[in-house]
Protein backbone atom coordinates (compact mmCIF):
# COMPACT_ATOMS: atom_id res chain seq x y z
CA UNK A 1 0.00 0.00 0.00
CA UNK A 2 1.27 3.21 -0.60
CA UNK A 3 1.96 6.02 1.54
CA UNK A 4 -0.50 8.63 -0.17
CA UNK A 5 -3.41 5.92 1.28
CA UNK A 6 -2.39 6.33 4.51
CA UNK A 7 -2.38 10.62 4.72
CA UNK A 8 -4.87 12.63 6.75
CA UNK A 9 -7.26 14.58 4.60
CA UNK A 10 -5.90 17.40 3.44
CA UNK A 11 -8.34 19.16 1.23
CA UNK A 12 -12.08 21.00 1.02
CA UNK A 13 -13.38 20.49 -2.02
CA UNK A 14 -14.04 17.40 -4.19
CA UNK A 15 -14.74 17.98 -7.70
CA UNK A 16 -15.41 16.21 -10.87
CA UNK A 17 -13.69 17.86 -14.49
CA UNK A 18 -13.06 16.50 -17.70
CA UNK A 19 -10.32 15.07 -18.60
CA UNK A 20 -8.60 13.42 -21.72
CA UNK A 21 -10.16 10.18 -22.13
CA UNK A 22 -12.61 10.63 -19.89
CA UNK A 23 -13.58 12.32 -16.14
CA UNK A 24 -10.60 13.30 -13.14
CA UNK A 25 -11.84 13.69 -9.90
CA UNK A 26 -9.41 16.69 -8.09
CA UNK A 27 -8.95 17.59 -4.14
CA UNK A 28 -8.98 20.99 -4.44
CA UNK A 29 -6.49 21.74 -6.91
CA UNK A 30 -4.60 18.44 -6.88
CA UNK A 31 -5.88 15.41 -9.40
CA UNK A 32 -6.80 11.86 -7.46
CA UNK A 33 -3.99 9.33 -9.20
CA UNK A 34 -3.69 5.65 -8.49
CA UNK A 35 -2.21 3.81 -6.16
CA UNK A 36 0.79 3.18 -8.88
CA UNK A 37 0.86 7.47 -9.50
CA UNK A 38 -1.11 6.98 -12.80
CA UNK A 39 -3.73 9.52 -13.72
CA UNK A 40 -7.31 8.38 -11.75
CA UNK A 41 -9.47 8.49 -15.54
CA UNK A 42 -12.75 7.09 -15.11
CA UNK A 43 -14.99 6.36 -18.29
CA UNK A 44 -18.19 7.53 -17.03
CA UNK A 45 -19.54 11.03 -15.18
CA UNK A 46 -21.48 9.13 -12.90
CA UNK A 47 -18.58 7.08 -11.76
CA UNK A 48 -16.20 9.83 -11.58
CA UNK A 49 -19.04 11.30 -8.86
CA UNK A 50 -19.04 8.71 -6.89
CA UNK A 51 -15.58 8.33 -6.52
CA UNK A 52 -16.06 12.18 -5.65
CA UNK A 53 -18.42 11.05 -3.23
CA UNK A 54 -16.13 8.61 -1.42
CA UNK A 55 -13.40 11.18 -0.92
CA UNK A 56 -15.51 13.96 0.20
CA UNK A 57 -16.70 11.22 3.26
CA UNK A 58 -13.46 10.57 4.20
CA UNK A 59 -12.37 12.40 7.42
CA UNK A 60 -8.94 12.26 9.17
CA UNK A 61 -7.17 9.27 7.93
CA UNK A 62 -8.18 8.03 4.39
CA UNK A 63 -9.31 4.65 4.63
CA UNK A 64 -9.32 2.86 1.24
CA UNK A 65 -11.73 -0.22 2.82
CA UNK A 66 -14.81 2.71 2.65
CA UNK A 67 -14.11 3.50 -1.08
CA UNK A 68 -15.08 0.50 -3.03
CA UNK A 69 -15.34 2.39 -6.57
CA UNK A 70 -11.77 4.28 -6.20
CA UNK A 71 -10.48 0.95 -5.41
CA UNK A 72 -12.16 -0.61 -8.48
CA UNK A 73 -11.31 1.57 -10.64
CA UNK A 74 -7.42 1.46 -10.03
CA UNK A 75 -7.53 -1.99 -10.32
CA UNK A 76 -9.43 -1.61 -13.60
CA UNK A 77 -6.40 1.13 -14.41
CA UNK A 78 -3.33 -0.59 -13.06
CA UNK A 79 -4.30 -4.36 -13.17
CA UNK A 80 -6.36 -5.02 -15.88
CA UNK A 81 -5.82 -2.60 -18.92
CA UNK A 82 -1.90 -3.76 -18.91
CA UNK A 83 -3.61 -7.29 -19.30
CA UNK A 84 -6.89 -7.46 -21.00
CA UNK A 85 -6.81 -10.12 -22.91
CA UNK A 86 -5.52 -12.46 -20.27
CA UNK A 87 -7.91 -11.40 -18.07
CA UNK A 88 -10.79 -11.72 -20.55
CA UNK A 89 -9.43 -15.38 -21.24
CA UNK A 90 -9.45 -16.56 -18.05
CA UNK A 91 -12.89 -15.44 -17.30
CA UNK A 92 -13.92 -16.87 -20.54
CA UNK A 93 -12.64 -20.65 -19.19
CA UNK A 94 -15.12 -20.47 -16.85
CA UNK A 95 -17.60 -21.88 -19.38
CA UNK A 96 -15.37 -24.86 -19.51
CA UNK A 97 -16.17 -26.18 -16.35
CA UNK A 98 -18.94 -23.65 -15.21
CA UNK A 99 -21.28 -24.39 -11.85
CA UNK A 100 -24.18 -24.34 -13.78
CA UNK A 101 -23.03 -27.50 -15.51
CA UNK A 102 -21.89 -29.54 -12.76
CA UNK A 103 -25.02 -31.05 -11.06
CA UNK A 104 -25.54 -33.43 -8.13
CA UNK A 105 -26.17 -37.29 -8.70
CA UNK A 106 -27.61 -37.31 -5.54
CA UNK A 107 -29.74 -36.62 -3.24
CA UNK A 108 -32.47 -36.44 -6.39
CA UNK A 109 -34.01 -33.35 -4.41
CA UNK A 110 -30.81 -31.38 -5.03
CA UNK A 111 -30.31 -32.19 -8.22
CA UNK A 112 -33.89 -30.78 -9.34
CA UNK A 113 -33.05 -27.65 -7.23
CA UNK A 114 -29.54 -27.28 -9.07
CA UNK A 115 -31.83 -28.01 -12.70
CA UNK A 116 -34.90 -25.80 -11.99
CA UNK A 117 -32.51 -22.78 -11.20
CA UNK A 118 -29.44 -23.83 -13.37
CA UNK A 119 -31.48 -24.84 -16.97
CA UNK A 120 -33.02 -21.80 -17.98
CA UNK A 121 -30.02 -19.92 -17.37
CA UNK A 122 -28.06 -22.45 -19.76
CA UNK A 123 -31.16 -22.04 -22.21
CA UNK A 124 -31.04 -18.14 -22.10
CA UNK A 125 -27.55 -18.36 -22.62
CA UNK A 126 -28.01 -20.58 -25.73
CA UNK A 127 -30.68 -18.51 -27.34
CA UNK A 128 -28.56 -14.92 -26.23
CA UNK A 129 -24.89 -15.48 -27.16
CA UNK A 130 -25.52 -19.04 -29.89
CA UNK A 131 -23.67 -20.74 -26.97
CA UNK A 132 -25.18 -23.98 -25.92
CA UNK A 133 -23.25 -25.58 -22.77
CA UNK A 134 -24.12 -29.12 -21.50
CA UNK A 135 -24.59 -30.01 -18.29
CA UNK A 136 -23.31 -33.30 -16.23
CA UNK A 137 -24.00 -35.03 -13.38
CA UNK A 138 -21.31 -36.53 -10.96
CA UNK A 139 -17.89 -35.64 -10.58
CA UNK A 140 -16.74 -36.68 -14.34
CA UNK A 141 -16.18 -33.41 -16.69
CA UNK A 142 -17.80 -32.55 -19.66
CA UNK A 143 -16.58 -31.69 -22.68
CA UNK A 144 -18.37 -27.92 -24.04
CA UNK A 145 -18.71 -27.57 -28.03
CA UNK A 146 -15.68 -25.84 -29.16
CA UNK A 147 -18.04 -23.02 -31.30
CA UNK A 148 -19.90 -22.51 -28.05
CA UNK A 149 -16.69 -21.74 -25.73
CA UNK A 150 -15.54 -19.74 -28.79
CA UNK A 151 -18.54 -17.42 -28.80
CA UNK A 152 -18.20 -16.71 -25.07
CA UNK A 153 -14.84 -16.02 -25.19
CA UNK A 154 -15.52 -12.98 -28.23
CA UNK A 155 -18.44 -11.94 -26.26
CA UNK A 156 -16.03 -11.17 -23.06
CA UNK A 157 -12.96 -10.19 -25.24
CA UNK A 158 -15.22 -7.17 -26.14
CA UNK A 159 -15.80 -6.07 -22.49
CA UNK A 160 -13.20 -2.72 -21.47
CA UNK A 161 -10.70 -2.93 -18.82
CA UNK A 162 -13.61 -1.53 -16.40
CA UNK A 163 -16.50 -3.52 -17.22
CA UNK A 164 -13.74 -6.42 -17.06
CA UNK A 165 -12.91 -5.41 -13.66
CA UNK A 166 -16.86 -5.67 -12.77
CA UNK A 167 -17.23 -9.07 -14.57
CA UNK A 168 -14.15 -10.57 -12.89
CA UNK A 169 -15.69 -9.99 -9.40
CA UNK A 170 -19.44 -11.20 -11.08
CA UNK A 171 -17.58 -14.66 -12.11
CA UNK A 172 -15.26 -15.49 -10.07
CA UNK A 173 -17.49 -14.76 -6.87
CA UNK A 174 -20.18 -16.95 -8.10
CA UNK A 175 -17.95 -19.56 -9.49
CA UNK A 176 -20.24 -19.40 -13.27
CA UNK A 177 -19.34 -17.22 -16.51
CA UNK A 178 -23.00 -17.99 -17.31
CA UNK A 179 -24.76 -16.29 -14.45
CA UNK A 180 -21.76 -13.29 -14.48
CA UNK A 181 -23.01 -13.09 -18.12
CA UNK A 182 -27.02 -13.06 -17.03
CA UNK A 183 -26.30 -10.28 -13.78
CA UNK A 184 -23.68 -7.76 -16.52
CA UNK A 185 -26.93 -8.48 -19.06
CA UNK A 186 -29.83 -7.87 -16.37
CA UNK A 187 -31.16 -11.18 -17.32
CA UNK A 188 -30.99 -12.07 -13.39
CA UNK A 189 -30.77 -9.48 -10.78
CA UNK A 190 -27.56 -9.76 -8.44
CA UNK A 191 -29.60 -10.96 -5.67
CA UNK A 192 -31.26 -13.69 -7.54
CA UNK A 193 -28.00 -14.55 -9.77
CA UNK A 194 -26.18 -14.70 -5.42
CA UNK A 195 -28.86 -17.05 -4.71
CA UNK A 196 -28.36 -19.27 -7.28
CA UNK A 197 -24.72 -19.33 -7.45
CA UNK A 198 -25.36 -20.69 -3.50
CA UNK A 199 -27.53 -23.43 -3.90
CA UNK A 200 -25.06 -26.06 -3.06
CA UNK A 201 -24.05 -24.59 -0.01
CA UNK A 202 -27.63 -23.41 0.75
CA UNK A 203 -28.70 -27.08 0.86
CA UNK A 204 -25.48 -28.24 3.15
CA UNK A 205 -26.37 -25.91 5.49
CA UNK A 206 -30.10 -26.70 5.34
CA UNK A 207 -29.12 -30.01 6.50
CA UNK A 208 -25.74 -30.00 8.92
CA UNK A 209 -26.86 -25.96 10.33
CA UNK A 210 -25.02 -22.71 9.70
CA UNK A 211 -21.51 -22.08 10.89
CA UNK A 212 -21.10 -18.54 12.03
CA UNK A 213 -18.00 -17.67 10.44
CA UNK A 214 -18.67 -19.24 7.07
CA UNK A 215 -21.66 -17.56 7.14
CA UNK A 216 -19.15 -14.11 8.13
CA UNK A 217 -17.48 -14.72 4.77
CA UNK A 218 -20.50 -15.27 2.59
CA UNK A 219 -21.93 -12.49 3.76
CA UNK A 220 -18.43 -10.17 2.83
CA UNK A 221 -18.85 -12.08 -1.03
CA UNK A 222 -22.16 -11.11 -1.20
CA UNK A 223 -21.79 -7.20 -0.48
CA UNK A 224 -18.64 -7.48 -3.11
CA UNK A 225 -20.96 -9.12 -5.23
CA UNK A 226 -23.63 -6.70 -5.60
CA UNK A 227 -20.99 -3.75 -5.48
CA UNK A 228 -19.22 -5.26 -8.81
CA UNK A 229 -23.05 -5.23 -10.63
CA UNK A 230 -22.84 -1.51 -9.40
CA UNK A 231 -19.95 -0.93 -10.73
CA UNK A 232 -20.42 -2.39 -13.97
CA UNK A 233 -23.37 -0.17 -14.19
CA UNK A 234 -21.36 2.98 -13.14
CA UNK A 235 -19.01 1.76 -16.02
CA UNK A 236 -21.70 1.71 -18.27
CA UNK A 237 -23.93 5.15 -17.11
CA UNK A 238 -23.42 7.74 -19.67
Amino acid sequence: MSAGWKAKRFWTEVSVAEAEGGFAVHLDARRVMTPGKLPLTLPTRPMAEAVAAEWAAQEGEIQPLTMPVTRAANSAIERVTPQRPEVAAMLAAYAETDLTCHRADAPQALAERQAAAWDPLLDWAADRFGARLFATAGILPVEQPPASLAALRAHVDGFDPFHLTAFHDLVALSGSLVIGLAVAHDHLDPETAWSMSRIDEDWQIEQWGPDDEAEAVTALKRKDFHRAKAFWRLAAAG
